[in-house]
């Protein structure tokens, strides 16, 4: 069963940057589709970035020219660089399958306020 550990979520001035990290186990991680979501107070969970297996990358309009996903597969980690944050960056923030089809981890607080 594949297991999910989001990390380096954090507070955050407006214009600053974070990275975060997905520790994904399983031994077939090089082949996975991945993704990261988010979750803002009281609103569904969006897909903001994927990365193929290959590392093909498409991004969420809101988010395109300022977050970058990558992945290691030695590592069996996916990343978000998030860069130039706004306010409405604030949610909490979730890896898994491009498709959604993992169980959900615990997923990584970001707040963007000054």
């Amino acid at each position: 069963q594949v297991q999910l550990v989001e990390s380096g979520g954090d507070l955050v001035q407006p214009g600053g940057s974070l990275r975060l990290s997905c520790a994904v186990s399983g031994s077939i991680f090089s082949i996975y589709h991945m993704g990261w979501y988010r979750q803002a107070p009281g609103k569904q969970r969006d897909l903001v970035a994927t990365i193929t297996a290959g590392g093909s990358t498409d991004y969420a309009d809101s988010v395109k020219g300022r977050f970058t996903i990558s992945r290691d597969n030695a590592k069996k980690t996916v990343y978000l660089q998030m860069d130039s944050l706004k306010p409405e960056d604030t949610a909490v923030y979730y890896c898994n399958h491009k498709n959604g089809v993992f169980a959900w981890g615990r997923g990584t607080q970001v707040t963007v306020s000054s």
